[in-house]
């Protein structure tokens, strides 16, 4: 389990994220909304030690890990899927996806285990084309599937939607979907398609200036009208 407790964090002079506390429990999608600018993103950036946090603590199963380095968090079994996706272009598919098992031993991360091209089996036919070949949707799954490939505990997607056609929208919602209900790892979703969030969502924080405006189940977010909290 994931915890984020009271976390500030500035920017210049300015408060980018106050108190923020949010819970991202296994076997469970988690997802942060609100409208651009909010703080989502910086959000994500501190979780994963891209940027420091002022004060407060990031707990993965009950161990602070605010202090530890990006790849140390990485070891530890947090993976991120950032905005604009990040992949290597010049490289092919199925190295795209060793690169993110480079946290194992050099006979493990030889190989790409076949259960991440079962997820995604468009990266099977794909495997020796350039990341650069791939339309944007297939690289959003390059993405996920790199992130995969280390075995993480808390998988962190932001904006994963951005982009992409409607068909493959639907195919990662899918993935994140039975991902949560295999129950082994805990999916943290920063989304501003609201649609494809409630859908997903098993609870739900909405930001607003950088702080926690509204919280609660996901079953409940229609009842509680959070689409006009994050509505642009």
């Amino acid at each position: 389990m994931l915890e984020i407790n009271a976390i500030n964090q500035y920017y210049g002079g300015s408060h980018i994220l106050r108190d923020v506390t949010l819970a991202a429990p296994v076997g469970e999608c988690s997802v942060v909304l609100g409208r651009n600018g909010v703080g989502k993103t910086t959000l994500l950036k501190c979780l994963m030690g891209i940027l420091p946090i002022k004060s407060g603590e990031i707990l993965l199963d009950g161990k602070d890990i605010s202090q530890m380095t990006p790849e140390q968090r990485v070891r530890a079994g947090l993976a991120y899927v950032p905005q604009g996706r990040d992949i290597f272009s010049t490289l092919t598919v199925e190295e795209n996806i060793l690169i993110g098992m480079a946290k194992f031993s050099q006979r493990k991360a030889s190989k790409v285990p076949k259960h991440l091209y079962d997820i995604f089996p468009v990266l099977d036919e794909m495997k020796h084309r350039r990341g650069g070949d791939l339309s944007g949707g297939q690289q959003q799954q390059l993405a996920i599937a790199r992130a995969l490939a280390s075995e993480p505990r808390v998988l962190v997607l932001d904006e994963p939607t951005e982009g992409i056609q409607p068909s493959i929208i639907k195919d990662i919602g899918r993935v994140i979907r039975s991902l949560a209900n295999k129950g082994d790892m805990a999916i943290v979703l920063v989304e501003q398609f609201y649609e494809f969030a409630e859908e997903l969502a098993d609870n739900y924080t909405v930001l607003s200036r950088g702080q926690v405006v509204a919280q609660g189940a996901g079953v409940d977010m229609a009842k509680n009208n959070i689409q006009e909290l994050v509505a642009i």
